[in-house]
């Protein structure tokens, strides 16, 4: 699990602390396209009317981004 929050966290996608409101995920996507956060919380109030669920997408980047500072733990050779 390591290596894919290392993933996202060299892409930039980490929960960020400032201006979140449950666990960071949309706080952080908006600071990794350089929008607003308000942006992509009405975008997934939106995508709740269609099909699917945003609410898995948002558990799944809610356990796969690690958050803001986090650093990927060394492993011994």
């Amino acid at each position: 699990m390591d290596g894919v929050r290392a993933a996202f966290a060299r892409a930039g996608l980490v929960r960020t602390y400032e201006g979140r409101w449950l666990a960071g995920v949309c706080s952080g996507v908006a600071a990794r396209l350089g929008i607003e956060a308000w942006v992509v919380r009405l975008v997934l109030l939106l995508l709740l009317v269609l099909p699917g669920s945003p609410f898995l997408v948002y558990a799944v980047l809610w356990f796969c981004m690690p958050p803001q500072g986090w650093v990927a733990p060394v492993r011994d050779a």
